[in-house]
């Protein structure tokens, strides 16, 4: 992958705080560093998701605006579910709802260890974006419990029939990854077109994760949000595991 930091020649324009307007996203390098600045208003998340774009920084640096290239996407329908992970699901020892504790899904997101990762992105003003977006009914979370107690969750934002994930924890062995199937299968069945996963891990890729080309996904985002966005609280969706699938 191009890195912008190696091309000389490569412009990081500053955003207007009166306007939430991007540069173009299929214009950026493939590191994806597109802009920085602005502020983390709803207005502003919302017209940057649906331009394929999200925030990620540290604490102390400027808003830095991403567009990467490749993109990693989740087709709902191609969730791979090996013999290991099939036996937890059937154990029946977690379960899961939905937008129950969107905050503590999104504080454990930034406190729990990850290995390699000193500090977190998800910084005081993050948090506190995002869950002005999940008052307004745009970034919703899976909660998984094991007898009674909260173990593991992701969050993320939906805008037409695409879901945007940002972050995901366990606190115990696949707690994550059945918050990731239960999203899966929820969204598929709603006619969910693509989980974005971002950015390349070898973890999603194992879920059954794709590589795909950027201008293939700003093309499949730009299908995908002419179609109906699920606003609004998802409390009452549900998951059960169904054998087999």
């Amino acid at each position: 992958m191009a890195s912008v930091f190696e091309e000389d020649d490569y412009f990081i324009p500053p955003l207007r705080k009166d306007s939430t307007a991007f540069p173009d996203p299929r214009s950026a390098s493939d590191e994806g560093l597109l802009a920085y600045g602005g502020d983390l208003s709803s207005d502003r998340l919302i017209a940057a998701y649906k331009k394929g774009i999200f925030p990620w920084y540290s604490q102390g640096d400027p808003i830095l605006w991403w567009s990467p290239n490749p993109r990693l996407l989740l087709y709902p329908e191609k969730f791979k579910v090996r013999k290991s992970f099939r036996r937890v699901l059937r154990s029946g020892k977690f379960t899961v709802t939905f937008d129950q504790k969107f905050s503590d899904v999104i504080k454990h997101c930034a406190t729990v260890y990850r290995e390699g990762q000193e500090s977190t992105w998800i910084v005081s003003e993050i948090k506190e974006a995002y869950r002005r977006l999940h008052e307004e009914g745009f970034a919703h979370s899976v909660e998984v419990y094991k007898e009674g107690k909260l173990v593991g969750g992701l969050y993320g934002i939906a805008l037409g029939r695409a879901f945007f994930g940002e972050s995901m924890f366990s606190l115990v062995s696949d707690a994550s990854k059945v918050a990731f199937k239960a999203l899966s299968d929820v969204l598929g069945s709603r006619g969910y077109d693509f989980i974005d996963c971002q950015m390349k891990t070898d973890h999603m890729i194992g879920l059954g994760a794709e590589v795909v080309e950027r201008d293939t996904f700003l093309d499949a985002l730009e299908k995908t949000l002419q179609k109906p966005t699920d606003f609004g609280s998802w409390q009452h969706f549900t998951w059960e595991y169904k054998d087999g699938k």
